[in-house]
């Protein structure tokens, strides 16, 4: 099993929609580890962390986003291993 970690910056209608939350109930569902933040500009900042398939599945999550989103863009990066535990939503 091959562990990767990603950082995103989502981009559109992302805050007042539920994003973080959700963000975070489908990295839990996937099993992945990191957090979830808005941003002041209006962006959503990601990172998260786990086995390649599951990584690879909450980023094309991410495409869409919750029900209520309109994402605009999706910027990923690679990152070395944090060893994150859990996902939380950050305020």
């Amino acid at each position: 099993m091959t562990v990767v970690c990603q950082h995103a910056y989502v981009e559109g209608r992302v805050q007042g929609v539920g994003f973080r939350q959700s963000t975070a109930m489908e990295a839990r569902r996937l099993q992945l580890s990191g957090w979830v933040r808005n941003l002041p500009d209006g962006r959503v900042e990601v990172f998260f962390e786990g086995e390649e398939g599951a990584v690879s599945s909450l980023a094309k999550w991410l495409e869409l986003g919750p029900p209520g989103a309109r994402v605009v863009s999706l910027s990923l990066q690679e990152r070395p291993l944090q060893g994150a535990q859990g996902f939380v939503v950050q305020r």
